[in-house]
């Protein structure tokens, strides 16, 4: 028997490790937004939270062949007191690296470090021109607060005469932030954001009890989700009234395909993540995307008892994979917004 923590050969006819990690460096957050899981769990400590430096470091280097690494999950990224190193340690390997952020805690000072440090991206979650429509879904946060961060960060990428982060702010379309979308655009232009990407919620949650612990998420996003035939048209309406305002700026524009729940995957296979790239959770358990929120629900391994090798190439992700392939997709993928294609 091969002992735990060795790597396994590789598989010719699997893929080879993956070049996209996504790692959760940190399941602690500061908010209680309405449409991610944190609002429906317990509060989790920022110490407890954190992924050990060691661990992560572990992971990186079971990766020779990473070129993309994402430092993000269900929580705050700059909770994290490893930020800065985990940083470093891509940066050092020539590896492609940012993170997303609700930019409540960006002051200037983190900011400037954050450019200093050399990260490529930096994503911030607005979801709202106006401090009401934005506050009411972002529990706990304040909109001058994170505008004025914003624009913060724009002047220490400026002053420093760096093209890198590149900003991109995330807005998460739903029924109650929707009409919103063009004045931000205009807000965004004007202090000098980089991207604006609009998506759609992540997962509908169909494959979770009804009356589980999922109960609470799985009826928010039943409540607001811009794929039930009745918004469509206002979501269109609010997509090229969008489209319009970002013509007349620099900004650049991404938005969500607008599809039925009942629409398909894109391909034969529905995504590619299994293939060639992976999620992480703080706690080390190996997902197979960022978009299955909670680790009971998709587990392919746990990097305590084992080294991602064979996590990687084991029987639970050959399984996924199979399953993925065929016409009988893992009831998580189904409900996913990426599978159907309309993230």
């Amino acid at each position: 028997m091969r002992p735990a923590m060795m790597p396994v050969p590789v598989d010719l006819d699997g893929p080879a490790l993956p070049p996209h990690l996504q790692v959760e460096i940190t399941s602690a957050c500061n908010l209680r937004c309405t449409m991610c899981l944190v609002r429906y769990r317990p509060p989790v400590n920022k110490l407890a939270g954190a992924m050990p430096l060691e661990l992560f470091q572990r992971l990186i280097g079971e990766l020779p062949d990473l070129r993309r690494l994402t430092l993000q999950g269900l929580g705050e990224p700059l909770l994290s007191p490893y930020l800065l190193d985990m940083i470093r340690t891509a940066v050092d390997r020539r590896v492609t690296v940012g993170f997303n952020s609700n930019a409540t805690l960006l002051n200037r000072r983190r900011a400037e470090e954050l450019v200093d440090s050399g990260v490529d991206w930096l994503h911030v979650s607005l979801d709202g021109a106006t401090a009401a429509t934005y506050e009411n879904i972002r529990d706990g946060a304040h909109f001058g607060t994170v505008t004025e961060n914003l624009a913060g960060l724009v002047a220490a990428k400026r002053q420093a005469g760096s093209t890198t982060p590149w900003i991109r702010v995330v807005f998460v379309a739903m029924r109650d932030n929707v009409a919103e979308l063009p004045g931000l655009v205009r807000l965004l232009a004007e202090i000098g954001v980089d991207e604006l990407h609009v998506q759609n919620l992540s997962h509908s949650f169909s494959d979770t009890d009804p009356a589980g612990r999922y109960a609470g998420i799985r009826a928010f996003t039943a409540d607001q989700a811009l794929w039930t035939g009745a918004d469509l048209d206002n979501a269109a309406a609010a997509f090229a009234a969008a489209t319009s305002a970002a013509a007349e700026t620099s900004l650049h524009l991404r938005l969500p395909g607008l599809m039925t729940a009942e629409a398909g995957p894109l391909d034969g296979r529905g995504c590619s993540w299994p293939w060639d790239a992976v999620y992480v959770t703080s706690a080390g358990v190996v997902q197979p995307c960022c978009m299955v929120m909670g680790d009971d629900r998709a587990t392919l391994g746990q990097l305590g008892e084992q080294s991602f090798p064979d996590i990687w190439y084991g029987p639970a992700y050959r399984e996924f994979r199979r399953r993925l392939m065929s016409d009988d997709p893992p009831e998580v993928c189904r409900g996913c917004s990426l599978y159907r294609g309309t993230f």
